[in-house]
């Protein structure tokens, strides 16, 4: 029987890949999508990149769907590209779907995962509307009001109004104004998320979260190159004030507020006023204030982390620890350090912190330490009010840490030979059931924890903290182990730690 001309080996395992025939390669990101444009690509380099990228963990899909979340192409010309992307994808494309230039792959290819989108690799569509001033604004895809549904790197490409904007919510704040302190919260998280500079205010017009203030601010801005409502602000001797008593540790803004209604106005007369009595967090703050109102690096903060394993593991193996807060999300500097630590026993969490406060203390670095027992109740929740802290054991300390434990050196002030700093660390334990919920409440930033949580109260009818998640339809507390349980729950896409800088 004639069964046709021989084909190479090679040629079958390319056709089978093109068939979409499973690959071994294990998969690192499952919630990143890739599709290669074969258009001024070509078939075989086509072929060969998703190899590539199927190698380092990548899904490579072979047709242009919903799950796709990142479309990579070599054609450089927006308007052909987009022409295409509308005729041959879906019939509108997702908002989550990032059109890319190949330079987004190999960095990705690169540094072995995939990194943060920036300008430079987006492939904006280019039919826009022109604006009433006769200039061209930016492209806006469909951005979320919730910060949950948004990327948002370290890169902020509008610090110029993000800066203003917290000012504003700063004073707003310290005047126990809550509405407008939001509103300007919500404005720079949204800002922050774009992967493109506003040049115009015509480029905002489709934005969530801008209202006529925030409009305002930013018009000065792009006008003059500054706001004077900031500029007012910021040389207001009460806000001045305020920052300034603020910034040591233990002093809220009520602490600050009555201190400046009795005329104190510098850390010398707080010192000096014998009728000012500090409490010993506040006497810490200010004896070691140069140290910790100085920011921390990423070196300090690993340094630190291995201290912190060290003390754990020596008492229990199997314990967990992870950092959480601003280092987790990839900053390189941060005001303090934040630990999660917790143990497969449940109720064991309880006395392991004063047994790592011992430890810690044993090894003659703490310099403060100030201990707060678990108040955990699984039976007081669902709590439908909002809470700042949660209940889980916890610590806030101050710790000697010495220049030698740090790659590269301590990040001292200029002339300090002292060869070690004090750093503020802060310890949760929650039980090793509520550790998801807790992971992704101390993680943060602070805009995206309280978008995720009224995200799950607006949208799905769910009360979300750093204890639980509750269906209110249901009745009944939905049980994580990871974060992405709880993404999954309420039935978001997972945002990565690193995308979470609203």
């Amino acid at each position: 029987m004639f069964h046709g001309p021989a084909v190479p080996r090679a040629r079958k395992r390319l056709r089978a890949a093109e068939a979409g025939v499973p690959r071994r390669e294990e998969v690192k990101f499952e919630d990143v999508r890739l599709y290669l444009v074969e258009r001024k690509m070509g078939r075989s380099r086509r072929s060969f990149l998703t190899q590539l990228a199927t190698s380092k963990g990548f899904i490579v899909e072979d047709v242009l769907s919903d799950e796709v979340t990142h479309v990579v192409s070599e054609d450089s010309q927006a308007s052909s590209l987009w022409k295409w992307l509308k005729e041959c994808g879906p019939k509108n494309l997702p908002s989550h779907v990032h059109v890319l230039h190949i330079s987004w792959f190999t960095d990705s290819m690169r540094e072995g995962r995939p990194v943060a989108v920036e300008t430079r690799h987006l492939i904006q569509e280019d039919t826009l509307p022109t604006s009433p001033d006769g200039s061209t604004p930016t492209p806006v895809a469909t951005v979320s009001p919730y910060a949950c549904q948004r990327r948002t790197t370290i890169e902020n490409n509008n610090k110029i109004f993000t800066d203003a904007f917290e000012v504003l919510a700063e004073s707003y704040e310290f005047n126990e104004v809550e509405g407008p302190c939001l509103a300007f919260r919500r404005a720079a998280s949204v800002l922050k998320s774009l992967p493109w500079a506003v040049r115009c205010l015509g480029a905002t017009q489709d934005l969530p979260c801008l209202g006529k203030h925030s409009k305002a601010v930013m018009e000065d801005v792009l006008q003059c190159g500054r706001s004077f409502e900031v500029e007012n602000i910021l040389s207001d001797e009460r806000y001045q004030t305020l920052k300034l008593f603020t910034s040591v540790f233990g002093v809220g803004p009520k602490t600050a507020e009555k201190w400046y209604r009795r005329g104190l106005r510098s850390f010398s007369d707080v010192l000096a006023d014998r009728s000012v009595q500090l409490n010993r967090m506040q006497q810490s703050g200010f004896l070691h204030y140069g140290d910790i109102s100085r920011a921390v690096s990423k070196a300090e903060a690993r340094s630190l982390g291995n201290i912190i394993d060290e003390a754990v593991h020596a008492i229990t193996p199997a314990a967990v620890i992870a950092l959480t807060g601003g280092f987790c999300r990839g900053k390189e500097f941060g005001h303090d350090v934040d630990f999660i630590v917790t143990t497969p026993e449940l109720g064991k969490e309880e006395s392991l912190l004063p047994d790592i406060i011992d430890e810690l203390e044993e090894q003659g670095i703490l310099l403060y330490c100030d201990y707060q027992a678990s108040t955990f109740d699984m039976a007081k929740l669902p709590n439908h009010r909002f809470e700042a802290m949660d209940h889980f054991a916890k610590c806030f300390l101050i710790v000697r840490l010495e220049g030698s434990r740090v790659e590269g050196g301590l990040h001292c002030a200029e002339g300090d030979s002292r060869g070690w700093r004090a750093v503020r660390v802060d310890l949760v334990l929650p039980p090793m059931d509520r550790y998801a919920f807790a992971l992704l409440g101390w993680t943060g930033s602070r805009q995206f924890e309280r978008d995720l949580r009224r995200f799950a109260r607006v949208k799905r009818g769910m009360l979300l903290d750093n204890h639980a998640l509750y269906d209110k339809s249901k009745k009944e507390f939905l049980a994580a182990t990871t974060e992405k349980d709880i993404f999954a729950h309420l039935g978001l896409e997972y945002i990565e730690p690193w995308q979470r800088n609203a």
